[in-house]
């Protein structure tokens, strides 16, 4: 058995220590996290690796997503090979339509307890998920004479498509 410690990112401490067998898949851990926090596990998630910095890497998403159906899921992942030492991370974003987002922790390699049962429980969880902002770069910023200077004045001209004869071409 596992322990794992499930941290929701917001400004007061929500903290779900739970249990979990560790030969079971994302998936169930899936369910496991979503019960503890009071979801019911029935909207899109995705777990993201990550280092010990929180940076967020390769996507398990909930369901398979390649076109071929080799593609990763929480289903075809196990959290023993997923997790495989104390310390190991992972963010956890459930609900895309609220984006719920947790730090899941792998606490303890050999942990007393029942399968998915909650062995600790630190705040309430707030009535909304914490607003999240998203940054790009702002591209409207900066010196466009390099774009100008190689692409001058062609678009300038441009016809709208519906007007374009395309039988010339």
């Amino acid at each position: 058995m596992y322990k794992v410690r499930a941290i929701l990112d917001t400004q007061e401490d929500v903290i779900r220590t739970f249990v979990i067998d560790e030969n079971k898949s994302l998936e169930d851990m899936h369910f496991a996290a979503a019960k503890a926090f009071g979801f019911d596990g029935q909207e899109m998630a995705s777990f993201y690796r990550t280092d010990d910095e929180w940076n967020q890497g390769e996507e398990i998403p909930l369901f398979n997503m390649a076109e071929a159906g080799e593609g990763l899921s929480m289903a075809n992942c196990s959290i023993k090979d997923t997790l495989l030492r104390v310390n190991d991370k992972l963010i956890y974003v459930y609900d895309f339509l609220h984006m719920w987002t947790f730090y899941i922790e792998l606490v303890a390699l050999q942990a007393d307890g029942d399968d998915g049962a909650v062995v600790l429980s630190v705040g309430e969880i707030p009535g909304e998920a914490p607003m999240k902002e998203f940054k790009a770069d702002d591209l409207t910023k900066g010196d466009d004479k390099e774009f100008d200077d190689e692409f001058g004045d062609n678009f300038t001209g441009f016809e709208r498509l519906d007007d374009f004869d395309f039988d010339n071409y």
